[in-house]
């Protein structure tokens, strides 16, 4: 199976079981909810899957658990996905449960849309 197929069955089977945060997120951002944007959710994008992507503007969301922390990883996707144009957005999980408002006004804010 080439590597892109394996990317978007993977990204499929990601939107059928998201944690409790990428839910949560989702409800607010889905329909265009969050200022008119519209908002896809586990979008493969190169070799990457983002949590969440807005095409334009390039934005992308990401839902991030304790394993993200200090990850060489991420740092190379959030490279890639800068390289491509996209703003990156990363907030913790308990961040999403506890504060959704704050997470959701501050990215407003920073895309000037507040």
């Amino acid at each position: 199976m080439p590597d892109s197929e394996r990317l978007h069955d993977r990204a499929r089977a990601m939107r059928k079981q998201p944690t409790p945060a990428e839910r949560r997120l989702w409800q607010r951002l889905r329909n265009r909810q969050l200022g008119g944007l519209k908002f896809r959710r586990q979008l493969p994008l190169g070799p990457y899957i983002a949590d969440f992507a807005c095409k334009g503007p390039a934005v992308i969301i990401e839902c991030d658990g304790g394993q993200h922390a200090e990850n060489a990883y991420d740092a190379r996707r959030d490279a890639w996905f800068a390289a491509e144009g996209y703003r990156v957005f990363r907030f913790w999980n308990g961040e999403i449960l506890d504060n959704l408002e704050g997470v959701l006004e501050t990215i407003l804010r920073d895309l000037g849309r507040r």
